[in-house]
């Protein structure tokens, strides 16, 4: 029988861990959280000192119940639930929903489901860190606060079903800030005007580039400047040739992470981590079974344990060579507080690369953890380095410019370059000399405009409220899924563009609840967390310090707020019934058109997207549906009359028939 009980979070680690350890251990899971805030009401008393009260999820009883008993015929019990706060967070509640009075009771943690790491943690286990665990009860605490006491405001101003969190609500605003800097964006003409020249004895033409102080602001300038010039000698003034490196980038934090995949992968924030979190678990491996593959998934540390970044550096040497390893180990520049805890997001094993590893793995798990494999055996590699040649180019009083980088070794690039780089082997500019005659063959001007702020995609909005100090690693992806299902923001092409809905909200939480949208204070409420994390502050104050102001801002919104109607968006179908224009509408599973007479006509339909593409059967339009499980795919808009389908997203050159 086994005598000791490991408790984890999720039930994928329940196989993984098992087949490590020995008959004397028994794994089980909790499935994540089991005790939260009651859902019908704040459930913080805030008449007796911000006491919070706990009750069991709903459907975690029987889970509970099992857990009880495997626990009472248990020696020893350890809590190995994720290692950060929330799953600090979660083997306290654990402790306290199980009543482990007079049980022997540990913390283990670890940052990658491998045998070694788990037989570590067993040897060293430790006591919960409540600090941890008050942390993470304020951030619970303290959106609660805010989402049931401005959302209800919501409903009544505006309309049902909307939100308000502490994150969101600053990123919703950091969105709709750009949307205005966009919409107040005035452009601005410039020109650009490139020599292509002859060099004698070459074949090829040389580019140099004007580089004179003042910039063409238009046509006649650029004219001007053209008819100058070409009554000039052109000739070279200075070439200066300067050793340049590329540093390797340092390995992947969660944001990074998020960015890359985001990039490169065409992922959303959400489907990364969904994947990351498989490889973190464990994936069946040939020859090996299951075992996780990746280290743990939410981290902003870039830190490497010595045992991995000498195992990197071994198989680097043995497959590239000596001179291919990096020297120290680089540094990221902190941003902020950076939570040390664990390390950076790394394969567990340098030498399971992603071919050895293809066939075990699917085509999304596959492709995420080769950008993490190649990110990590890049960190540990040389800089590239380039010869940079730069030439000054002489036309009477204007100045000319043109310049090549050549790569003189490729270091960290031989196995990732993020930025797809074309590499010049040799170059006209290379070849250049002092003494080169050169002759004008012609002058290329260009028109161009001044360009608005970048509309945030998904990366970008993390890496803003990463280099903001707004939400932690865990947080970015839930506040943008969060964003997107409440209609806030819509995303298009990767752009996140704000609704009207989402304006309405901003503005509302802008002149009622300015403190919650400001960064500043929401990265303070952050570098506060961290305090309590650390013990040097409590989780009371920092609750009451919070709450009496939110209370009265709420109250004050209440009296002056006015409701705000949102008309629906009118579509070109016609109902059926009462020959009205139908409007888009949104329910729990998406949107649909639904009849604008309602109540006395109460008509609805699908809502079908149209994506622009004709049906290669019967020449309709192609539109979005999705089976009884929820996966989309493209059909005709005229079945079940005619039957085309295909699960990939036809292209207006290519439907094929599937």
């Amino acid at each position: 029988m086994a005598q000791n009980l490991i408790i984890v979070e999720s039930p994928a680690k329940v196989k993984t861990i098992k087949k490590f350890l020995g008959s004397s251990y028994d794994v089980e899971a909790s499935g994540g959280h089991v005790r939260d805030l009651p859902k019908s009401q704040l459930g913080i008393d805030v008449e007796h000192d911000y006491e919070p009260k706990y009750i069991t999820i709903r459907g975690k009883g029987d889970v509970l119940a099992n857990l009880r008993k495997k626990a009472k015929k248990a020696n020893k019990i350890y809590l190995a639930t994720d290692p950060d706060r929330e799953g600090e967070a979660i083997a306290w509640h654990l402790q306290e929903a199980l009543h482990l009075e007079g049980k022997t009771v540990r913390r283990i943690s670890f940052n990658e489901i491998t045998k070694n790491a788990v037989k570590d943690s067993l040897k060293s286990p430790r006591d919960l860190d409540l600090n941890l665990v008050d942390a993470q009860q304020t951030r619970r605490m303290l959106d609660r606060m805010v989402g049931y006491t401005i959302s209800p405001l919501l409903w009544k101003k505006v309309k049902r079903g909307l939100s308000a969190g502490r994150v969101q609500s600053a990123a919703l605003s950091m969105i709709c800030q750009r949307e205005e800097e966009i919409n107040a964006f005035q452009p601005e003409e410039y020109w650009t005007l490139d020599a292509h020249l002859h060099v004698k004895g070459e074949k090829a033409l040389l580019t140099a580039h004007y580089s004179g102080r003042q910039p063409l602001t238009c046509e006649a300038e650029a004219q001007a400047l053209m008819e100058e010039a070409g009554r000039e000698d052109f000739v070279v003034r200075e070439i200066k040739k300067t050793p340049r490196s590329r540093k390797a980038p340092l390995p992947f934090t969660t944001s990074t992470l998020q960015q890359e995949a985001s990039k490169t992968l065409n992922f959303s924030t959400q489907k990364t981590m969904r994947i990351a979190q498989q490889l973190y678990e464990g994936v069946e491996v040939k020859g090996s079974g299951t075992i996780g593959i990746i280290t743990y998934l939410r981290t902003d540390s870039t830190r490497i344990a010595e045992e991995a970044d000498a195992a990197a550096r071994s198989y680097i040497a043995e497959q590239f060579g000596e001179s291919y390893v990096a020297g120290a180990a680089a540094a990221g520049k902190q941003k902020g507080k950076i939570q040390d805890a664990h390390e950076a997001i790394r394969p567990t094993d340098i030498r399971r690369t992603p071919a050895s590893l293809k066939d075990s793995l699917s085509r999304e798990q596959f492709r995420l953890y080769q950008l993490i494999w190649r990110r990590f055996a890049a960190s540990r590699m040389q800089d590239a380095r380039y010869e940079n040649t730069s030439i000054k180019i002489q036309a009477g009083p204007h100045s000319f410019t043109a310049s090549a980088n050549i790569q003189t070794f490729d270091g960290f690039l031989s196995v990732y370059d993020e930025e797809g780089e074309k590499l010049e082997k040799h170059s006209l500019v290379q070849k250049m000399t002092e003494q080169s005659e050169l002759s004008l063959a012609e002058f290329e001007p260009k028109q161009h405009f001044t360009q608005p702020p970048a509309h945030y995609t998904e990366a970008s909005l993390v890496r803003a409220m990463e280099e903001c100090g707004i939400g932690r690693p865990s947080t970015y992806a839930p506040t943008i899924t969060t964003l997107l299902s409440r209609h806030y923001v819509t995303k298009e092409n990767k752009n996140l563009y704000v609704t009207e809905l989402g304006e309405v909200v901003n503005g509302i939480m802008q002149r009622s609840f300015p403190r919650i949208v400001d960064e500043g204070f929401t990265a303070r409420m952050e570098t506060e967390l961290d305090q309590v994390a650390e013990g040097k502050e409590s989780w009371r104050d920092v609750v009451s310090g919070f709450y009496p102001t939110l209370k009265k801002e709420v109250d004050a919104a209440e009296q002056e707020l006015e409701k705000v109607q949102i008309a629906d968006e009118e579509t070109d179908v016609v109902c059926e019934h009462c020959g009205r224009r139908m409007v888009i509408k949104y329910g729990p599973h998406g949107k649909f058109l639904a009849c604008p007479g309602f109540p006395e006509c109460k008509n609805t339909k699908p809502y079908l997207e149209k994506i622009g593409v004709p049906c290669p059967k019967c020449g309709a339009e192609l539109v979005v549906r999705k089976t009884k499980k929820g996966r989309r795919y493209y059909g005709c808009e005229r079945n079940p009359e005619c039957d085309f389908m295909t699960w990939q997203k036809p292209t207006p050159d290519k439907s094929e028939k599937k």
